[in-house]
């Protein structure tokens, strides 16, 4: 399972968080077909080190955030410095090595409390990592769980896919996480299979938020669309008329994926060239 360690993490620490970030919330328009866009978030990942304004770097096992296992029984332990900028892009990296009782290392980062945004369109182009027991993903959390805990508040899942190359081929999913606080919470979504290979080509996953209803695109391909969700706490559409902030990460092992096995080779890496958030334009 474990590479020739020659990718170690960097010893010195750049990703620290700050105690004060600003919070932007954008209240998108919709956007409709032949109307401009307009950004209103952006990472082009293009500076010397991550934006403690802009991300927030999660650390551990999920414990500190009354979360252990991350709620799936995961295996990794989350190092800041596990997520690098590198050639102008983000490189999340999961390793097998030993951190805090953990045989994994990798990264979570999110714009909690520094930028969340209701509404519009959100995109990035990735090149996602493969192997079993490997769980990235691209997805959104409410900034304010308005309507009670996980998942009453809602989950909206822009792309994540569990053991690429394995028994999860090239595909990829898309899904929202809704209903009632756990366990009384359920989901819905769907899976696509991508042309080409992911863990080894970019690709731009994307998802469009309405009021009353939801898309998920790869490379401007449409293949789902979401009209029907609920929560136990208020009438539709609620619970995704809230703002909800971003998250990037690399889970290992866990119940959605299973654990790694002799074939996953680690270290392996996550990319991102860039996170763009566009509002429809107003009339």
């Amino acid at each position: 399972m474990q590479s020739p360690a020659t990718d170690k993490p960097e010893p010195t620490a750049v990703n620290v968080n700050i105690s004060n970030p600003t919070l932007t919330t954008a209240d998108n328009s919709p956007l409709s077909p032949g109307i401009g866009r307009t950004l209103v978030f952006s990472d082009e990942f293009d500076q010397a080190k991550l934006d403690p304004e802009k991300w927030y770097f999660e650390s551990g096992d999920g414990s500190q955030y009354g979360n252990p296992g991350w709620g799936n029984k995961e295996l990794q332990w989350y190092l800041p410095d596990s997520a690098k900028l590198r050639d102008g892009k983000l490189v999340i990296t999961a390793r097998q090595e030993q951190a805090n009782g953990k045989d994994f290392t990798s990264a979570r980062i999110s714009s909690v409390n520094r930028f969340a945004f209701r509404y519009g369109r959100i995109e990035a182009r990735m090149r996602l990592p493969g192997g079993q027991g490997l769980w990235p993903a691209f997805w959104l959390l409410p900034q304010d769980k308005a309507y009670g805990g996980w998942a009453a508040s809602g989950e909206i899942d822009v792309v994540e896919a569990v053991n690429l190359g394995a028994s999860g081929s090239n595909v990829i999913v898309g899904s929202l996480h809704f209903g009632g606080s756990h366990p009384d919470n359920v989901s819905s979504g769907n899976e696509f299979l991508v042309a080409t290979d992911v863990t080894s080509d970019f690709h731009v996953y994307a998802l469009e938020w309405d009021a009353a209803q939801i898309r998920w695109y790869v490379d401007e391909t449409l293949y789902s669309v979401q009209n029907s969700w609920w929560t136990s706490a208020a009438d539709f559409p609620a619970p995704f008329d809230q703002p909800f902030y971003i998250l990037l990460n690399v889970a290992v092992g866990g119940d959605f994926p299973g654990n790694p096995d002799t074939t996953t080779i680690f270290p392996v890496t996550m990319e991102v060239d860039y996170v763009r958030v566009y509002s429809g334009e107003r009339p």
